[in-house]
């Protein structure tokens, strides 16, 4: 059986490829970049819980850490831009 806490980061994973694949499909059909930016933004958050699955989180921890703040910087500035357009 798999440990609780695995579960919750693959449970993390899903979540975060569906939040992707509505972003990438909310730039495809309306070209709206905050979509697709908040999307990516999951797609790498998604890629440190797949790190995570596969004990990589010791190794790889400066890099998952830069990558979060990458993500949240994202997700930040997008929403800053969708609320400051014109």
């Amino acid at each position: 059986m798999i440990e609780a806490v695995k579960l919750i980061y693959l449970i993390n994973l899903i979540l975060c490829l569906v939040i992707l694949g509505f972003g990438i499909w909310g730039y495809r059909n309306k070209k709206n970049r905050t979509a697709l930016m908040v999307g990516l933004a999951f797609g790498l958050f998604g890629g440190t819980h797949l790190a995570t699955l596969f004990d990589l989180q010791i190794q790889l921890e400066s890099l998952l850490i830069a990558i979060r703040i990458l993500a949240y910087l994202m997700v930040a500035v997008a929403l800053y831009l969708e609320t400051f357009k014109k």
